[in-house]
């Protein structure tokens, strides 16, 4: 008969590499980099496809907040997708 204990698995920890990507600047980058760019880096939104417009970044950020949870005030709901559609 063999028995199982609990599993003693260590954490582990780890040290990401400073930020380097920046947003691109312009009117909303605030709202932006208040909210965005807590989750995940500038790099990620620059590589999202270019120049899709306004309808493309209004699902990206609704997808953001109803499927990843993002908590973005809705008074910066609307500048971010301004900036992101004028911008990337």
């Amino acid at each position: 008969m063999s028995i199982v204990g609990p599993a003693t698995a260590k954490p582990l920890t780890y040290e990401l590499p400073e930020e380097t990507a920046v947003l691109r600047p312009g009117a909303g980058m605030e709202a932006a980099q208040k909210n965005c760019v807590s989750c995940h880096s500038a790099d990620y939104i620059a590589t999202q496809p270019a120049k899709r417009g306004k309808a493309f970044w209004e699902a990206e950020v609704s997808k953001m907040m109803k499927v990843y949870g993002a908590r973005i005030e809705q008074a910066d709901t609307k500048p971010i997708i301004d900036y992101l559609a004028q911008r990337y």
